[in-house]
């Protein structure tokens, strides 16, 4: 594969509330070649309810969008110009207060299989985790008909390691692993092969979990690693590092001090806000020799918050 190899994950953006509350403004995004849409959403704002952003932050839960046609969505026209065919919304929580809403972008390559999942826990109506909805290619059919069917305890499968875990669950073979991914053999006819969960909360007791699912032809991101928090040596530890670019999954160590001010993975540690640099060479340490290396034009890192604490940091090169 080279650098410019597609990938499933195609952009995110970060939104934040202003001084006063009232609006969600853009605070960072990562879009790539897709200038037009990166300059058009850096010009917005939304209100409670507005848009996507302000729907996740109105209902105070995440919110995935299979398609954009007939939804709160207004950037439409250009979202599909830059290749983007679905999103999803993430609202953080850290102490009762919305820190941001991250904004995920999806693209769907014909002939290339690739999903985007939300599941949900209500323990008000079941024990088991269950689909809200997904975002599917024109080869997954099957696959996501099985997936509506489907109920996860705690603990069984993709969603549900990562539920039972408060921690993302990365899978470098879907089919190989019927164990910890219960739908392998129609992952297997799909053509999906790559997973990788994070639970999310939302502002009610409810528990979340995304998932996104890909083949080796359509990477999930350019890399993918986790870090968690290490108090005793006041250093974030890279406990996980995959790409396809880059001779699949890594084995060598990696740490940052908690206190780095210029890394945005220890920046959103401490603050529980997702952040995006669109200049990840500038990173300090091994995740911009991982940049260079692969030819990653932005760095998101989301902050895995469980029991209202940040316990780990998800790094997604895009």
């Amino acid at each position: 594969m080279t650098p410019m190899t597609p990938t499933f994950i195609k952009a995110a953006e970060v939104w934040v509330p202003s001084a006063d509350g009232t609006l969600l403004e853009f605070g960072s995004g990562g879009f790539g070649p897709a200038r037009r849409f990166a300059s058009l959403s850096r010009s917005m704002c939304f209100g409670r309810g507005e848009g996507l952003p302000g729907r996740a932050w109105e209902e105070g839960r995440p919110v995935l969008l299979r398609q954009f046609e007939g939804t709160v969505f207004q950037r439409t026209a250009a979202a599909h110009a830059a290749g983007l065919s679905c999103a999803l919304a993430l609202p953080l929580f850290l102490h009762d207060r919305l820190t941001s809403v991250l904004v995920v972008f999806c693209g769907h390559v014909p002939g290339q299989s690739g999903a985007l999942e939300l599941w949900h826990h209500d323990p008000r109506i079941t024990t088991d985790m269950t689909l809200v909805d997904g975002a599917y290619g024109d080869d997954t059919q099957h696959f996501e008909a099985i997936s509506q069917q489907t109920y996860l305890p705690r603990g069984v499968g993709l969603p549900g390691l990562a539920w039972q875990r408060g921690a993302a669950v990365f899978v470098a073979d879907l089919p190989a692993t019927p164990g910890r991914f219960l739908r392998a053999e129609e992952a297997a006819a799909a053509g999906l092969l790559r997973g990788l969960a994070i639970p999310v909360g939302s502002r009610l007791a409810d528990r979340h979990v995304v998932a996104f699912l890909a083949s080796a032809r359509l990477p999930l991101a350019r890399r993918i690693e986790r870090w968690v928090p290490d108090e005793a040596t006041a250093q974030l530890r890279r406990v996980e590092a995959f790409s396809e670019l880059h001779g699949g999954r890594s084995s060598d160590e990696a740490h940052l001090p908690l206190s780095s001010t210029g890394s945005s993975l220890a920046k959103a540690l401490r603050s529980g806000m997702p952040v995006i640099n669109d200049y990840p060479a500038d990173e300090p340490g091994a995740p911009a020799a991982a940049a260079v290396a692969i030819g990653a034009t932005a760095l998101l890192t989301i902050p895995v918050v469980w029991e209202d604490a940040v316990v780990e940091v998800v790094a997604l090169y895009l």
